[in-house]
């Protein structure tokens, strides 16, 4: 059902959050080029446009507005590095339906990162750049830390896995699978990792590991993945490529017509941000001060990936800006509704509430 729009207007973003970016965003954006021409992360000058139109460093900077600056420059660089990675090899690339050629190719880049001298490919701008975001890891970040992002970084793949397995076999997932996949193939997994990382704040393994946390970490990841599914929509639309989105799914499955779908995804997507409110603020009284810098840093990253998307050339056309005005923000969730949506995937974070 999902047909095409001419005009694709969001509504508010339920996030009681302010607004806050780095002070020296503008530098780190700078030596971040700098880096991204020395290493020559694209085959041409058009992909050279395109990597630099994704404002990385502004998206980082909005997620970490108080962190060590060396810190928030290496975690933009990667975050530069996913999203020209993302498109190259993952949407749009050759091996975009091809699960199996994209295996390889995945264990391949994991490999790269988890063993900073097993670079075998040198000629391979994306290897090489990862390569160097490895080494610097190493440098300036923890055991524990780079640990961390390690193993975030391979649920990514495993979740774009998911998603291009998906896209060979024409399955659009049932919302329950959806979610499930969409958590981990919207990379917010190794973003918020590098959360630690850019405020040089390493959260205790006994709080980082409680399932109250994971529940607010998953719960943020997945409702900034939503807000990118509102938010790329359209343009997807206009480029024929609308085939797993939150939208889509309520449409096909469902039944619906899009701007019921898209009513659908707005609530369900509130009371997700609902969730990690409240989980957040049950951990603050007892959380240790890196767990408070982290919880902060979630809470930031959702607001900040909204601000960013809503100026970011990436979600604009051609002949369109990335929104039809600025759609604002609401201090209530539009479905105030406090008990756990009926889908198994992700009903246990309101099991983590102490006042449920």
């Amino acid at each position: 059902m999902t047909t095409a729009r001419t005009k694709f207007a969001l509504p508010p973003f339920f996030c009681p959050v302010d607004p806050a970016i780095h002070p020296e965003v503008d530098a780190i954006e700078n030596r971040a080029i700098a880096w991204i021409d020395e290493l020559e992360m694209y085959e041409d000058s058009s992909r050279r446009r395109h990597v630099l139109k994704t404002n990385s460093a502004e998206f980082f900077s909005r997620f970490s507005p108080a962190g060590r600056a060396e810190n928030v420059l290496l975690a933009a660089k990667w975050v530069y590095w996913g999203f020209a990675f993302d498109d190259v090899r993952c949407d749009e690339g050759p091996l975009s339906e091809h699960p199996a050629a994209f295996a390889e190719m995945a264990g391949r880049v994991q490999r790269v990162l988890e063993a900073p001298q097993s670079l075998d490919a040198p000629d391979d701008p994306y290897l090489r750049a990862l390569h160097d975001i490895g080494l610097s890891l190493r440098r300036q970040a923890t055991p524990t830390q780079v640990r961390r992002f390690i193993d975030a970084h391979r649920a990514w793949l495993h979740g774009v896995a998911w998603q291009v397995g998906n896209q060979a076999r024409g399955v659009m997932p049932q919302l329950n699978d959806y979610l499930a996949m969409r958590l981990g193939s919207c990379g917010g997994f190794p973003t918020m990792a590098l959360l630690e990382i850019a405020n040089a704040a390493e959260v205790p393994a006994h709080e980082m590991d409680h399932p109250a946390v994971r529940a607010a970490g998953e719960s943020a990841i997945l409702t900034a993945g939503l807000d990118n599914d509102l938010h790329s929509y359209r343009r997807e639309q206009h480029d024929r490529h609308a085939d797993q989105n939150i939208i889509s799914v309520l449409a096909h499955h469902e039944d619906r017509s899009i701007d019921d779908a898209l009513a659908e995804a707005v609530r369900l997507r509130d009371r997700i941000m609902h969730v990690h409110l409240r989980l957040s603020e049950q951990l603050l009284p007892e959380a240790s001060p890196e767990l408070r810098t982290y919880l902060a840093g979630l809470k930031a990253g959702v607001r900040g990936n909204i601000d960013w998307a809503l100026r970011v050339p990436r979600y604009s056309t051609e002949h369109e800006p990335a929104v039809d005005g600025h759609p604002g923000f609401s201090a209530a969730p539009s479905d105030p509704d406090p008990a756990a949506p009926p889908v198994p995937v992700i009903r246990w974070w309101w099991g983590e509430l102490r006042d449920r």
